[in-house]
């Protein structure tokens, strides 16, 4: 019997996959009660696959999939054994919150790690946030950090979810590369003490400016909500508060720009020592 043949007794019944992947997309309470989250097109997929993430359930159709690395990825992968749906276009657009449909999507195992169990160390830099207004900031943020190096983002309490679809999205394939932590504000700050880590804010009255300061490897940066800021709790966590120098009258920036400049700050500082 051929590899193709043996691959077809893993197909699965499409209907129940499209109505989950449907779930997943809109209800957070799902997706965190299952572990699971749905990405779709062609860089999101690649991604997941090279990073390793755990595939529960593979979707493709032949008519839309024209990347040839990404029609040889759904073959290795049918071959090693993964459980897939084969769909027609139409089938595939119901699910697909793109403007084109790329033909490939995946349900994939949640990789979120507990704070105790990470090692801070060995890294260049982490993000800490409990609070933001914005998915897509929170998506963009993500590929910044990738690009400059940072080991990922703690997520203190419950507010964010960063395998929303919007989030998903606007990462571009950089939430793949990123450790994902969740831990209450006690599990964080005593993580914070317990390594004796430098933890620099960003806010508009802060003492120095961003630039001025020296980033201690590893920092965390704990960035605020963009309307409220770092809460006191937060506050009283950090060792520096910097402020980001801005023309008179100007509002405050956004989560994703305030944070890339602190990251690529980061970044320099790595550089010149």
């Amino acid at each position: 019997m051929s590899d193709e043949a043996t691959a077809d007794f893993r197909q699965l019944d499409i209907a129940p996959v499209l109505a989950k992947v449907k779930k997943l997309q809109r209800d957070r309470g799902y997706r965190d009660h299952k572990g699971l989250f749905f990405v779709e097109g062609i860089r999101n997929f690649v991604s997941a696959v090279d990073c390793g993430f755990s595939i529960d359930a593979l979707l493709y159709c032949e008519k839309l999939l024209t990347s040839p690395i990404a029609r040889k990825m759904v073959r290795r992968l049918k071959r090693a054994g993964v459980p897939f749906a084969r769909v027609s276009p139409e089938q595939f657009r119901q699910i697909s919150q793109t403007e084109r449909a790329s033909g490939v999507g995946a349900i994939l195992r949640q990789h979120a790690q507990r704070l105790d169990q990470t090692n801070p160390n060995e890294s260049l830099c982490w993000v800490a946030l409990s609070r933001i207004r914005s998915l897509g900031n929170l998506g963009s943020l993500m590929r910044t950090a990738a690009a400059v190096g940072a080991a990922g983002f703690i997520f203190i309490g419950d507010g964010i979810d960063p395998y929303d679809p919007n989030v998903v999205r606007a990462t571009m394939g950089a939430l793949f590369n990123q450790r994902i932590v969740r831990a209450n504000a006690e599990q964080f700050r005593h993580w914070i003490k317990s390594h004796r880590l430098q933890v620099v804010g960003a806010s508009p009255d802060g003492q120095l400016n961003y630039d001025q300061i020296g980033y201690a490897r590893p920092t965390v940066l704990l960035l605020g909500n963009e309307r409220t800021g770092l809460s006191k709790d937060e506050r009283l966590i950090c060792s520096h508060l910097v402020r980001i120098p801005m023309k008179a009258g100007m509002d405050s920036l956004n989560v994703a720009v305030a944070g890339s400049l602190l990251l690529y700050e980061v970044f320099r500082s790595s550089h010149r020592q």
